[in-house]
């Protein structure tokens, strides 16, 4: 039995409209640590889980929760007061990452490149949204993560149904649609993995593309020439150190055609099923999955 680690509470599932893919990428990661000789354990995280974490005695903990509950600050708060070293993101990075807006309004005003966008309510005037954005823009729910309940809008006329659809999820913003490739970069210990490149049949890479489709297609690496991948690499890096991100987390772009980078989100809870691109970026860097999720556990902390 490997005793590096303790005992290690593996917390996935959920209450979020993430819990599938939480599930799928919690028991990934418990088997990989199983097979190490790790004593590690999946709870099913609900609202009892103070009590949970307690009673198990446990040592370490992989958070592996995707969206709110699990990557917004609860689960970091709560394990920060139980003095549990626990993976990822500490409250602060974690509450500002899982709201697309401020982390939108901390990198403008670090001068970094994010697209335009406008704040959607029941009283949205679309002809002033159209004329700040232009066509098409993309609608999301600012506290959503896997793309859920996002929409591309080509015409003015679907901005609506697009705000109904995302408005289920909180608040709602439109994004200036950017034309071009998209790509995505991991950081895991402060060590930057090569960019991913990643091309759906969907208008974009959303939840159909990210965990159901057999036809998105990844390239690692990505194809960026050496000078634009050090540039995107230093971009994800300095996005994900202003919003204080620490431990390991993704950072989504996408390029332009005219070369230039747009910082789209950070997602510090990255997915770790069969479709995930962390482990995809840690296999190209030289990292099986084994070692992957070791190198994880091994940045956990608390505040």
């Amino acid at each position: 039995m490997n005793q590096e680690f303790g005992k290690v509470a593996v917390l996935l599932g959920g209450w979020a409209a993430e819990r599938e893919v939480s599930l799928n990428s919690g028991n990934a990661v418990l088997t990989a640590l199983q097979a190490q000789g790790i004593d590690a354990h999946g709870v099913d995280v609900g609202r009892d889980i103070a009590n949970v974490l307690q009673a198990g005695s446990f040592d370490h903990v992989f958070n592996i929760v995707h969206g709110r509950g699990g990557e917004d600050g609860q689960i970091q708060g709560l394990l920060d007061i139980l003095q549990l070293p626990y993976t990822g993101c500490g409250l602060m990075a974690s509450s500002i990452s899982m709201d697309k807006l401020m982390t939108k309004n901390i990198w403008l005003g670090l001068g970094l490149c994010t697209p335009k966008y406008c704040v959607l309510d029941e009283e949205v005037n679309i002809d002033q949204v159209v004329g700040h954005l232009g066509l098409p823009v993309i609608v999301k729910p600012a506290l959503e993560g896997s793309s859920i309940g996002m929409s591309k809008v080509d015409t003015a006329d679907q901005l609506q149904a697009a705000y109904d659809l995302a408005k289920e999820y909180g608040a709602v913003f439109a994004e200036q649609w950017i034309t071009g490739k998209e790509y995505t970069v991991a950081i895991v210990d402060g060590q930057v993995l090569p960019s991913i490149c990643l091309q759906a049949n969907n208008a974009f890479y959303d939840y159909e593309a990210k965990y159901q489709s057999d036809e998105t297609q990844y390239f690692c690496p990505s194809g960026l020439n050496d000078a634009a991948e050090e540039e995107v690499q230093a971009l994800a890096k300095e996005a994900f150190d202003a919003i204080g991100g620490r431990g390991w987390g993704r950072v989504d772009f996408m390029r332009h055609e005219d070369g230039k980078f747009y910082l789209i989100e950070v997602n510090t809870v990255p997915g770790m099923t069969s479709h995930s691109l962390v482990p995809m970026a840690a296999k190209t860097f030289g990292w099986d999955f084994q070692e992957l999720v070791t190198r994880v556990l091994q940045t956990a902390r608390f505040d």
